[in-house]
């Protein structure tokens, strides 16, 4: 992140540089590149864009069932009485739902928010995982899907998640995961429809 002004640049142009830079993904080129074609933004649309940050963080809040995000508790999905409530699709972000809403999935969620990630510092006790074995306890799901991402990280999580289920003498569960027509390595959220329909068509026993 930048921490100095840079020449030709005023202390309110390397503040907006620096906050763009603290975003993922964004580097210091991004970030001088969107600092200034704020800057050429017409007045009303960066309003726009400012009360729709406000928005957001004001309204927006994890569902109490599924922690998705939402603006109502619980979130839509879990009040709608036409999902199939026998089936429950666990992935690791909020955007993961997005991406198996637009591949045609009908039962509910769960939402990880992350992977189990020693090296980063992220433990079971991190994460949604003891909500999800509570939720299992208390509902009446047939299948389990464990949506994590096809990565290392993603399947230690999977498989940590799928051994305290068959460890937990109350739970009879069946427990799948997609099957591999995703790329090893790649998050969810950048998968095709066709690819994610096609993976939950073919899912397997874990």
């Amino acid at each position: 992140m930048l921490n100095n002004q840079g020449p030709g640049t005023t202390p309110q142009i390397q503040r907006l540089i620096d906050e763009f830079n603290r975003l993922p993904g964004i580097g210091v080129k991004s970030a001088q590149r969107l600092a200034y074609y704020l800057i050429r933004m017409p007045v009303a649309q960066s309003e726009d864009l400012s009360d729709a940050i406000l928005s957001v963080k004001k309204h927006i809040k994890y569902c109490s069932n599924c922690f998705n995000l939402t603006d109502q508790d619980p979130c839509n999905i879990c009040q709608n009485s036409r999902r199939n409530e026998k089936l429950m699709c666990v992935v690791e972000q909020a955007m993961d739902v997005l991406a198996f809403e637009k591949a045609g999935f009908n039962g509910l969620y769960h939402v990880l928010h992350g992977a189990i990630s020693p090296i980063d510092g992220i433990g079971p006790e991190n994460l949604k995982i003891q909500n999800l074995i509570d939720r299992i306890k208390s509902n009446l799901f047939e299948e389990i899907i464990l949506s994590t991402n096809p990565t290392t990280t993603g399947d230690a999580t999977a498989l940590y998640i799928s051994r305290l289920i068959q460890d937990e003498p109350s739970i009879n569960i069946r427990i799948t995961i997609p099957a591999r027509g995703l790329s090893v390595g790649g998050d969810l959220e950048y998968a095709d429809q066709d690819t994610l329909r096609r993976a939950l068509d073919g899912r397997r026993d874990l």
